[in-house]
């Protein structure tokens, strides 16, 4: 069994700042933010020694881990999994751009 660091992509970082932070503004407190950004961590941790949970998907080397209303997108490298993007799966399909 291999173990991969996980790394982040600037725009994963940004992707996930924006949900919890939209949650905190919506809620008016960080009780939901902070569960949301739990489960979040709890299944990108399990990435690090089961690298291919997630699913295939059309876009070469990417992976989709889904958590609750979220797509986590990875990519598996030779030691680091690459966190992509986290889209919530609610919104329009059109406008995703997994690797960019």
């Amino acid at each position: 069994m291999v173990i991969r660091k996980i790394i982040w992509s600037p725009r994963a970082k940004l992707d996930l700042t924006d949900i919890l932070d939209y949650y905190y503004k919506r809620n008016r407190t960080k009780t939901f933010s902070k569960k949301l950004n739990l489960e979040f961590r709890k299944s990108i941790k399990l990435l690090e020694k089961h690298s291919d949970l997630g699913v295939n998907t059309d876009v070469q080397d990417i992976r989709n881990l889904i958590e609750g209303d979220y797509s986590i997108f990875y990519e598996i490298k030779s030691d680091t999994i690459e966190i992509t993007t986290i889209w919530d799966n609610r919104q329009n399909p059109d406008s995703l751009d997994i690797k960019s």
